[in-house]
């Protein structure tokens, strides 16, 4: 009971008095339960008779294993709960950058397609720029005259590369226009504000983490990170689970193999005796029945004559005999 209230600054008490009260039930019931079993009746029936029993000792151990479970898997939930939570983060993300793309779809499409025109500028400018080297230093190209010197050519290309740096800065300044309002439309929707966790925050999340999702964990470790089935720690999860239910179910099992001994023996005669008492004070009272039958009857048939006589009686008073 403690990790359900783990977090509170009373937890301790909490569980010392609901692990109490807990206890106490469970114990009241197991007892019950198993001494109720009837060793003199037969196996079957006495399979029957701990059916019950046996069905909560497995719902018992469940619930009892899994804070354990939880408690010695803790560094492998966290783990766990940490790449869940940054999985969980970066979908959010991606997902808000996509609602994001396809809301300015339009913006985005001109912006995307003046940067590839800024690209192909730079490129051109690029070899623009080789070809003027070429011809001021005389390298011989199938675009070069292969004279040094800066001659017409050289001065015709160099005005054609101010041009296209020209054109080239003026689409910069729009790139940078489009790239601003992007981003201002970033900060209102909240883009800039969703960050990936770092390694403070993931520590402090999986700390305080429910537990529901240290459950959901705790199932997630049965499998690796690429799906695979990770036996070892499905067959640790599993034994852990198992003996609990069997320490719950250990005193049925028990009482179901053990002979009859002196308990049941007086069980058994108390059980008879009171059977024997009871069938006698039925007996009893069935006899005095019998008895007072005819007396109650008499006495019975006595009270309703006189009643009939005073009625008679009464009517003969009243009676106006000089009238006939």
């Amino acid at each position: 009971m403690y990790f359900v209230f783990k977090g509170d600054d009373l937890a301790v008490i909490f569980a010392v008095v609901f692990g109490f009260l807990w206890g106490a039930a469970i114990f009241n019931m197991d007892r019950y339960i198993v001494s109720s079993i009837n060793k003199s009746a037969s196996t079957n029936k006495q399979l029957l008779q701990a059916t019950p029993r046996i069905l909560l000792a497995i719902m018992i151990g469940m619930v009892i294993s899994r804070p354990i479970e939880l408690k010695i898997f803790d560094k492998e939930i966290k783990e766990r709960l940490k790449v869940s939570y940054l999985n969980g983060q970066r979908a959010k993300i991606d997902t808000l950058n996509e609602a994001f793309e396809k809301k300015y779809q339009v913006e985005f499409g001109r912006l995307n397609q003046q940067k590839a025109t800024r690209d192909s500028l730079e490129k051109g400018i690029k070899a623009d720029r080789q070809k003027l080297n070429f011809e001021i230093f005389g390298n011989k190209t199938s675009e070069t005259s292969g004279v040094m010197g800066y001659g017409p050519y050289a001065k015709r290309k160099e005005a054609e590369i101010k041009q296209r740096m020209a054109e080239l800065d003026s689409l910069k300044a729009n790139i940078n226009k489009s790239e601003n309002f992007v981003d201002k439309r970033k900060e209102f929707d909240g883009l800039f504000t969703e960050k990936l966790y770092t390694k403070k925050q993931l520590d402090s999340l999986s700390d305080i983490a429910g537990f529901a999702d240290r459950n959901w964990a705790l199932g997630q470790l049965k499998f690796n990170v690429d799906g695979t089935r990770d036996n070892n720690t499905a067959i640790a999860v599993t034994f852990i689970g198992l003996l609990f239910i069997f320490f719950e179910c250990l005193p049925v099992f028990v009482k179901l193999m053990s002979a009859r001994g002196p308990y049941d023996y007086a069980i058994a005669d108390g059980d008879e005796v009171s059977i024997h008492h009871s069938k006698k004070d039925k007996d009893f009272h069935v006899e005095v029945a019998d008895n007072i039958h005819e007396t109650r009857v008499d006495s019975e048939s006595s009270k309703k004559k006189e009643i009939i006589k005073g009625k008679a009686y009464r009517d003969l008073e009243k009676y106006d005999w000089d009238g006939e």
